[in-house]
């Protein structure tokens, strides 16, 4: 077996689909020996904003001098990019390892391929000794295959209507699902949340004797940027490396946790972890500029709240725009029809496209909404030509490409390589 073997055939466990449940992914870690009873780990889920907030955990973490694992989902181009330690994607030689070793396994139980992603983070986390991990969530919280694991916190972003499908149709519903990662006597940290969802949370987590933290009881926005009470005193935050103002609120709630359960780190520790939160995880699709004139940005905004936030700094930043067009793409379980009518109150011309992914939604279908809305708009089949020619403009225009992470991935992956034309 070679590298290329080995993720082919982890890609191909992505036909078992996905499995709510913990009956595998429990019974797979028992085969490796529980390598996640050996870590001390922030579990971090939420609608929204988890991917950001447990990077500026890990990044905090790291600028301590601690050996600091983290796990994210999915990738953008390569697979190696889930699991990193300070900043490190996974080699390609434990990944075949790791494969080999569970080829037998694999054959007999099946596991799918996030069950098997997240075992492989925990061993090699253990493997390597770390000092901490953060996991983000995959789906949900309650039934994740992340939730096998006993935390030092557990922390909750946002909720919002993402998943309704598998989560629920009501904020209580979903929060009760994210709520599932709340463990007995360990504390939890919740971000900004409808008050329907967070009287929820607090009412799972007294029945479980842990404590609550809300990071609306110690933050002050003030113009320009916010500032959180930590036990050592203010900290303000006017901006970090992932732009928006939300991005503010994700750095501040990674500060609030840290400090609660480290309760070591300084101001300038907390600096420091924000200013270098690429260098240290890695993150991606932020309201990242691919291009600055004509300005291009990339964002793995997919849903109306996280739409919104886009939104807010998007404004600002396209008021010099002559022109303000969109590509966009889903997964066919968002709530497509509020997220295009968001944006149709921003943009002059719309694009959808594909993902060759099972379960995106077609270009066809996105177009059919915008139809009902009354909303014109276009389809783009060959995603990296357009872009290429957008660069070519000469009249200060904006593009946002916008939606899934899939997206982004397959964009980013035909940018690399500069023969590919489509795809």
């Amino acid at each position: 077996m070679d590298i290329k073997t080995a993720l082919d055939k982890l890609f191909s466990l992505h036909q078992f689909g996905v499995k709510l449940g913990l009956e595998n992914i429990e019974r797979l870690l028992e085969y490796l020996g529980n390598p996640e009873k050996e870590l001390k780990i922030f579990h971090v889920a939420g609608s929204n904003g988890k991917g950001s907030t447990a990077s500026f955990l890990a990044s905090v973490l790291t600028e301590t001098g601690a050996k600091t694992g983290l796990y994210t989902s999915p990738h953008f181009v390569d697979f190696n990019e889930r699991i990193r330690i300070d900043g490190k994607q996974i080699p390609d030689e434990y990944i075949l390892r790791f494969m080999e070793k569970l080829e037998d396994y694999i054959d007999e139980y099946r596991p799918t391929f996030f069950e098997l992603t997240t075992a492989m983070a925990y061993q090699y986390f253990a493997e390597n000794n770390i000092d901490y991990a953060v996991v983000e969530v995959g789906l949900g919280g309650r039934l994740d295959a992340t939730n096998t694991i006993l935390p030092l916190a557990s922390v909750i972003t946002t909720i919002s209507y993402d998943h309704t499908h598998i989560l629920g149709t009501s904020y209580e519903a979903i929060a009760r699902e994210k709520a599932g990662i709340i463990k007995p006597d360990v504390p939890v940290f919740i971000g900004d949340l409808p008050d329907s969802a967070e009287k929820e949370i607090v009412s799972i987590a007294q029945e479980r004797n842990s404590s609550v933290y809300r990071l609306n009881d110690v933050l002050k926005i003030e113009e320009g940027g916010i500032t959180v009470l930590l036990s050592n005193g203010a900290f303000a935050i006017n901006g970090t490396p992932l732009r928006g103002e939300h991005q503010n609120k994700n750095a501040a709630l990674a500060a609030y946790t840290l400090d609660k359960i480290h309760r070591k780190i300084d101001a300038k520790t907390f600096r420091k972890g924000i200013d270098n939160i690429i260098k240290n995880t890695g993150i991606q699709g932020r309201y990242e500029i691919h291009n600055s004139n004509p300005k291009i940005i990339f964002d793995s905004a997919h849903n109306p709240e996280g739409i919104s936030a886009f939104i807010k700094e998007f404004t600002r930043d396209a008021q010099g725009c002559n022109g303000k067009y969109l590509l966009f793409a889903a997964m066919k379980d968002k709530n497509n029809t509020e997220s295009i009518k968001i944006l149709s109150e921003i943009f002059d011309e719309i694009y959808f496209t594909g993902i060759d992914y099972h379960r995106a939604a077609r270009p066809e279908e996105l177009m059919e909404i915008a139809g009902r809305l009354n909303i014109n708009s276009k389809i783009v089949t060959d995603k990296l030509s357009f872009i290429n020619k957008f660069k070519e403009r000469k009249d200060n225009s904006c593009l946002a490409v916008l939606g899934s992470i899939y997206l982004l991935g397959e964009i980013k992956n035909a940018l690399k390589d500069k023969n590919v034309l489509t795809f």
